[in-house]
């Protein structure tokens, strides 16, 4: 396709990379018929507009307000990554006895690989870790009723919070949609940050839990500060010099 404005370019780029997940340079001059320095260009405005992420050789989508990723699509992204991470955030657990699992597919992979040879409470607003959990041995799950997003199969809204406003847990995992120091812990829907924030709130000990690419991404809503954790699990993938610069934030930085 051949397009005659850098506004329809950046239309199409945009529709792409959140029907597949990312775009490439070489892919999109082909396809929209220009030189890859006019995608280039394309790129660097979306970023500036908070649209897209840059990446060596194309760029992928920022989630925002008015899009964001379903459960789907968070199953088959950077999968070796979350498992590695899940696996880190689970071993964490120490003595705790409750638990807050946030909904995500990280937090999923985290509740799989808690241990079953011990008592252990659960509380998710997820329908899949529930799910995941529901015929545990020596696991108790307690759903936090409220309203069900579609998209990411959780519960939302005052039911949730009130809810979770009742309980005293020893840990929660933590997922987010974005993390940087500059704007904390970010979602795109208020009505999940408010359950994140509740979540922390309630919680004794927190840790995040995501891949490298939520650092530096900042979505709609704010629901926590980089000080509110006292750790976040990433990979490797994360640089060492910029995992130093959350550590200084406060919390213990576990790149595995």
């Amino acid at each position: 396709m051949t397009t005659n404005t850098a506004e329809d370019r950046q239309r199409h780029i945009v529709r792409t990379a959140r029907a597949t997940g990312s775009v490439d340079v070489t892919t999109l001059a082909a396809e929209l018929g220009v030189a890859k320095e006019t995608v280039r260009r394309d790129l660097r405005a979306l970023e500036d507009h908070g649209l897209v992420r840059r990446t060596h050789g194309g760029a992928y989508p920022v989630e925002s307000a008015g899009f964001e990723t379903t459960l789907a699509f968070r199953a088959t992204s950077h999968v070796p990554e979350k498992r590695r991470i899940a696996a880190a955030a689970a071993d964490l657990l120490g003595d705790a006895e409750t638990v807050f699992v946030d909904e995500g597919f990280t937090p999923q992979l985290i509740a799989e690989a808690l241990p079953r040879d011990r008592p252990l409470t659960v509380v998710t607003a997820s329908l899949p870790v529930a799910g995941a959990l529901a015929e545990a041995e020596n696991t108790s799950v307690l759903l936090l009723g409220g309203r069900v997003r579609p998209g990411t199969l959780a519960t939302v809204d005052h039911w949730t919070t009130k809810m979770l406003a009742g309980f005293v847990l020893d840990l929660a995992y933590i997922g987010a949609n974005g993390i940087s120091r500059e704007h904390g812990l970010t979602t795109p829907d208020p009505a999940v940050g408010e359950v994140k924030a509740q979540a922390i709130r309630a919680s004794r000990r927190t840790v995040f839990a995501g891949v490298h690419t939520k650092f530096g991404a900042v979505s709609f809503c704010r629901f926590a500060d980089i000080g509110d954790l006292d750790t976040i699990v990433t990979s490797t993938l994360l640089p060492t010099a910029e995992a130093h610069r959350y550590a200084l934030r406060g919390p213990q930085i576990i790149r595995t």
